[in-house]
């Protein structure tokens, strides 16, 4: 039997500005197909260890980490090019 299990950051804000996200690795307890009219949506139901939990659209829980340059005086497009990395989706 071949069992794994699959993680995503969890996509909480910690604070009321939604500048801190949570990020703690949120397991996958269960993936499911919801159809739309735009076709089928790969969906998920998640939860992490502090408790947040969400239910949806992977694409919608899954989120991008925003890459901030090291040196301030860095051109912005290094910046744009750091934070288009491969999609980590499930």
């Amino acid at each position: 039997m071949k069992t794994s299990v699959m993680f995503l950051d969890c996509p909480e804000y910690l604070d009321e500005q939604a500048g801190t996200r949570c990020g703690l690795p949120a397991e996958v307890e269960c993936r499911y197909t919801v159809e739309s009219s735009s076709g089928p949506l790969e969906s998920a139901k998640i939860r992490c260890p502090r408790g947040h939990w969400f239910n949806g659209p992977v694409e919608f829980l899954a989120w991008r980490h925003s890459v901030q340059p090291a040196n301030r005086s860095a051109p912005a497009k290094s910046a744009q090019r750091l934070s288009r990395a491969p999609d980590d989706s499930v």
